[in-house]
């Protein structure tokens, strides 16, 4: 381990007096910007940011896989030329006037 004693600064008084002002202006602004990132504000903006783009994130997803569904659906009534399944359209819809005039019965009897 060499000997540090012995070692002499060069440097003249007034380098010496820049060099702690430019260390002193550096940790000036590096405790700044720590001021900054510990602020409550900012936190609390960071918090937001990140909800945001989770919920972003997770409509993205939700409208992709709705969107999947609803293609899924669309390709089960209409044929790869778009044309529409009739053997298929014609069931669903006399199952679907059922139950509507299931549900209308049923509305008039509670009246009852």
């Amino acid at each position: 381990m060499a000997d540090t004693s012995e070692t002499s600064d060069t440097r003249s008084p007034a380098q010496i007096e820049a060099d702690i002002k430019r260390r002193r202006d550096v940790l000036a602004e590096t405790l700044d910007e720590i001021g900054v990132r510990v602020h409550p504000k900012t936190i609390v903006g960071d918090a937001k940011a990140k909800v945001v783009s989770n919920i972003d994130h997770t409509l993205g997803r939700a409208y992709v896989g709705v969107n999947r569904a609803v293609s899924d659906v669309k390709a089960q009534f209409v044929d790869e030329e778009g044309a529409p399944r009739m053997e298929r359209i014609v069931p669903v819809a006399l199952v679907a006037v059922g139950l509507v005039g299931l549900f209308v019965v049923g509305s008039r009897r509670r009246r009852r």
